[in-house]
C-alpha cells in the first residue's frame, strides 16, 4: 500500500512542482504596462542606455576637476651593451647592468580657460650593478599653460562639457520616447488579446446558438417538419460553428504567449484580461494637441540639438584658420647625487641636500602659429559646415510640419472612430434582437435553414466590426498619447 502511495506522489511530483511555480495575473491595462516598464527586456535595455550618457555627462564634468597620478617602477631591470668612441674613432662596447626606480606623482588641475596648472614630483635612482656606481635625481616642477585661442575662438572643455549635456539630454528623451512606444505596443498586444478573447466568446456563443438550432433542427426533421438537406445543413453549419471556436482558441493561445514575452512574464504564468468593452468619449483640442507635440516631441528638440552642436563644429573650424597662440611656464628645483658604494637611502637623501642647495630653473615662453597661407581650405571647410546648420534648419522646419499634419490626421481618425463605435453599438443591440426573433420564427416554421445561417452571419459581423472599432478607437488615443506626450483621457502630461 504505501509503495503505491509513494509511486503516486513520485508520478504526480512533477505537476505540483509546475503549478507552484506559475502565477497567475488578472491584468488590466494599466497594470500591463506596469509590469512592461519593470520587466520587459527592450526598457531594460533602454535603462542601461539612459546611465551611459548619465556617465559619459559626468565623466566630462569631471575633466575640470583635479587630476593625481602616480606612476611606480620598482624596480627596472636592464642588462645590455652600450658604445662609445674615443677620439681616434674606434668604438669600443662593454656590458652593463643596472637596476632602477623610479617614482613620479603628478597633480594637474584643468582651468575652465582650456589651460591647466601642475606640479610634478619625481625621483629616479639607478645602480651599476658592475662598479656600483649608483646616480640619484630628484625634482619638483610647477608648470602652467594655457593655449590664447580659447579665450576668442574655441574652448574645449566648455565644448566637450556641452556635447555631454545634449548627448544626455537627447538619450533622456529618446528613453521617454520608446518608453511611449513600449506603452503604445502593450496597448496595441493587450487590445490584440482582448480582441481574440472576444472572438472566442463570439464563437463560444455562435457554437451555443448552433447547437441550439440542431437540436430544434434534429427534432422537427424527426417530426417530419422540415426536409432531409435543411437538418443536413445545420449538421453542417454546427461543425463549421466548432471549427471556428477552436481555431478562435489556438489564435487565443498564441496571442498571450506572445504578450506574456512582451510583459517579460513567464511563459508558464497565467493571465486573465479584463474584458469589460468601456471606453470614454475624449474630446481632443486640436490646437493644444499641436502645441503639445512641438513641445515634447524628440524629433524636434533632437533638430535643434543638431543644430547647436553644428553652430559648435562651425567655431572649432573658424578657430582652425586664426592665429593661435600658447603660454607654458614653470618653475622647478632639481637635485642630483652620482657616488660608489652608497645605499638608495642615502643617496635619495644626498640628491635632496643637493636641491636646497641648487638654484632653481624656470622658463616661460610665447608661441604663436599664424596661418599665411592655406588657399582657401579653410574658409571651404567653413561654409561646407554653414550650409550643412541651413539643411539641419530647413529640416527641423520640415519635421514641425509634419508632426502638424500627423497630429491633425490622427484627431479626424479618433473623431471618426468614435462614430463609428456609437454606430455599431446600436447595430450590435438591433442584431442580436433580430436573431432572436429570426430563432423563434425558425423554431415555429416560418422560416427554413438558410435564413437563419444569414442572421447568425449578420450577428457575428455585427460583434466582430463593434469589437474592431472599439480596438481601433482605444489604439488612436494611446497613438495620440505617444505622439503628443500627453493624455487627453485624464488632462495630464505624461512625465
Amino acid at each position: 500500500m504505501m509503495r503505491k502511495i509513494l509511486l503516486t506522489i513520485a508520478f504526480f511530483f512533477p505537476y505540483f512542482v509546475l503549478l507552484q511555480s506559475q502565477s497567475t495575473y488578472t491584468l488590466t491595462l494599466e497594470e500591463s504596462i506596469e509590469i512592461a516598464k519593470n520587466k520587459s527586456y527592450s526598457m531594460k535595455n533602454l535603462a542601461e542606455d539612459l546611465k551611459i550618457a548619465e556617465f559619459n555627462l559626468r565623466s566630462a564634468t569631471s575633466r575640470l576637476k583635479t587630476h593625481i597620478d602616480l606612476t611606480l617602477n620598482t624596480p627596472q631591470f636592464t642588462e645590455t651593451i652600450e658604445s662609445w668612441k674615443d677620439t681616434t674613432g674606434i668604438t669600443f662596447y662593454y656590458p652593463i647592468k643596472e637596476l632602477g626606480y623610479t617614482s613620479t606623482l603628478t597633480i594637474n588641475q584643468p582651468l575652465p580657460t582650456d589651460g591647466n596648472i601642475f606640479i610634478s614630483n619625481s625621483l629616479s635612482s639607478g645602480e651599476n650593478l658592475e662598479n656600483s656606481f649608483r646616480s640619484s635625481r630628484l625634482r619638483s616642477r610647477i608648470g602652467f599653460n594655457q593655449p590664447l585661442n580659447s579665450f576668442y575662438a574655441y574652448n574645449s572643455i566648455r565644448t566637450t562639457l556641452k556635447r555631454a549635456e545634449l548627448d544626455y539630454e537627447r538619450s533622456n528623451k529618446q528613453f521617454k520616447r520608446e518608453e511611449l512606444n513600449l506603452v503604445y505596443q502593450v496597448n496595441s498586444a493587450y487590445y490584440n488579446l482582448l480582441s481574440l478573447q472576444k472572438s472566442t466568446d463570439i464563437a463560444s456563443l455562435d457554437l451555443e446558438r448552433q447547437m441550439e438550432a440542431y437540436e430544434i433542427s434534429k427534432n422537427k426533421y424527426a417530426a417530419g417538419l422540415i426536409r432531409e438537406v435543411d437538418a443536413l445543413q445545420m449538421e453542417v453549419d454546427l461543425a463549421e460553428a466548432q471549427n471556428n471556436h477552436d481555431i478562435a482558441l489556438l489564435n487565443e493561445t498564441s496571442a498571450k504567449n506572445s504578450f506574456k514575452e512582451l510583459l517579460g512574464l513567464d511563459l508558464n504564468d497565467e493571465i486573465v484580461l479584463n474584458n469589460e468593452l468601456s471606453y470614454e468619449i475624449v474630446i481632443v483640442d486640436p490646437e493644444k494637441a499641436v502645441e503639445l507635440a512641438l513641445k515634447n516631441r524628440l524629433e524636434v528638440r533632437e533638430q535643434e540639438i543638431q543644430i547647436e552642436l553644428q553652430e559648435l563644429n562651425i567655431k572649432q573650424q573658424k578657430a582652425n584658420g586664426m592665429i593661435q597662440g600658447r603660454i607654458d611656464a614653470y618653475f622647478e628645483k632639481a637635485g642630483i647625487d652620482q657616488q660608489t658604494n652608497v645605499g638608495l637611502f642615502n643617496s635619495v637623501k644626498n640628491s635632496y641636500n643637493n636641491l636646497i642647495d641648487r638654484n632653481a630653473n624656470y622658463g616661460v615662453g610665447l608661441t604663436i602659429t599664424i596661418p599665411i597661407l592655406d588657399w582657401g581650405e579653410n574658409r571651404a571647410l567653413v561654409r561646407a559646415s554653414q550650409s550643412r546648420l541651413k539643411q539641419f534648419t530647413y529640416r527641423k522646419e520640415e519635421v514641425q510640419r509634419e508632426i502638424e499634419t500627423e497630429v491633425k490626421n490622427l484627431i479626424a481618425n479618433i473623431n471618426s472612430n468614435l462614430k463609428r463605435l456609437q454606430v455599431l453599438e446600436r447595430n450590435v443591440l438591433v442584431a442580436e434582437k433580430s436573431f432572436d426573433i429570426t430563432l423563434k420564427r425558425f423554431s415555429d416554421g416560418d422560416i427554413d435553414s438558410q435564413s437563419l445561417a444569414l442572421e447568425r452571419n449578420r450577428l457575428n459581423n455585427a460583434y466582430t466590426s463593434h469589437l474592431r472599432a472599439y480596438i481601433n478607437y482605444q489604439l488612436s488615443l494611446a497613438d495620440l498619447a505617444r505622439k503628443t506626450f500627453y493624455d487627453f483621457r485624464t488632462n495630464q502630461e505624461i512625465d
